[in-house]
């Protein structure tokens, strides 16, 4: 929230003091909307949102601006079971380096409305957002977001390690994501051994040309991969629409991967304080 309002010039704030506002928002709210006999498994969405008032027209820095918070029931929600996913054409840019891509701002989701659209028209429920750029003389197109979430794929590498691999935030063209970053210290607590059950990964923050995920299809070193944002936590992908070809994206729990499942638990166990855990911030009712 302070990264994006920083971006656009609105003014800086205390975050302790915008959690002062939040969790006071959840104490009065909370029950009325989340009763504790009937709402099991339901949450609050919460979006905290800032807007210039400044009284002027014209093109400039706001002079003041309207802090306010957004909160909405959710239903109980399934997971999807299987996103499909259509790669973006090399003439759509979501976002760009030294652009706004990081930042949660109006121009980061409108102009990708209209591909959105387009991909579902044509059977698919989200783009793959693709970023055209140049290694070495060559051209490769960068794997970046999905949708309006965070994208990771799991490949078996050259040595038959299972890699974890997501977009780096350095050259800020995708979101910093609090799921995105809650799955990445998920990963290097609990799946760089064998103790969890699954093969131990490797993780990386990198870039990631779209070749080298079709080449992981073709040679069956594909393991899975999901999006991960605020209200789904973690989707699987079964499908990834790219020149005409559909790449079929292992699930191996059948309605998810092993791994994505692993997180979506692990968050949600966390979330609804099924567990202690730093994350978990208990809010008594008032």
């Amino acid at each position: 929230m302070l990264v994006s309002a920083s971006r656009i010039a609105l003014p800086v704030f205390e975050t302790t003091e915008l959690l002062k506002l939040i969790t006071k928002l959840c104490a009065v709210d909370g029950p009325r909307w989340l009763p504790k006999d009937t709402a099991k498994g339901q949450f609050m969405y919460l979006r905290p949102t800032m807007i210039g008032d400044f009284a002027s027209l014209g093109v400039q820095k706001p002079e003041s601006a309207l802090l306010y918070i957004l909160m909405s029931k959710f239903p109980v929600m399934s997971q999807p079971k299987g996103l499909k996913l259509m790669a973006s054409n090399e003439d759509t840019i979501r976002a760009h380096e030294g652009g706004w891509g990081y930042a949660k701002v109006g121009a980061n989701y409108g102009p990708s409305l209209m591909a959105t659209d387009e991909a579902k028209k044509r059977g698919y429920d989200q783009v793959l957002w693709l970023l055209p750029n140049h290694k070495e003389g060559k051209k490769y197109l960068e794997v970046t977001e999905a949708g309006a979430s965070n994208f990771f794929v799991v490949i078996k590498d050259k040595q038959g390690q299972n890699e974890l691999i997501t977009a780096p935030i350095e050259q800020k063209v995708i979101l910093d994501g609090v799921t995105r970053r809650s799955i990445l210290d998920l990963a290097a607590e609990r799946l760089t051994s064998s103790s969890s059950g699954l093969e131990p990964l490797k993780i990386s923050e990198r870039k990631i040309d779209m070749q080298e995920i079709v080449d992981a299809v073709k040679d069956g070193r594909i393991v899975e991969a999901f999006g991960a944002g605020t209200a789904y936590f973690v989707s699987p992908v079964s499908v990834i629409h790219f020149k005409d070809e559909d790449l079929e994206i292992p699930m191996a729990k059948g309605h998810t991967g092993a791994y994505a499942e692993k997180f979506h638990d692990w968050l949600a166990d966390i979330m609804y304080g099924n567990v202690a855990h730093p994350w978990g911030m208990v809010v008594d009712d008032e």
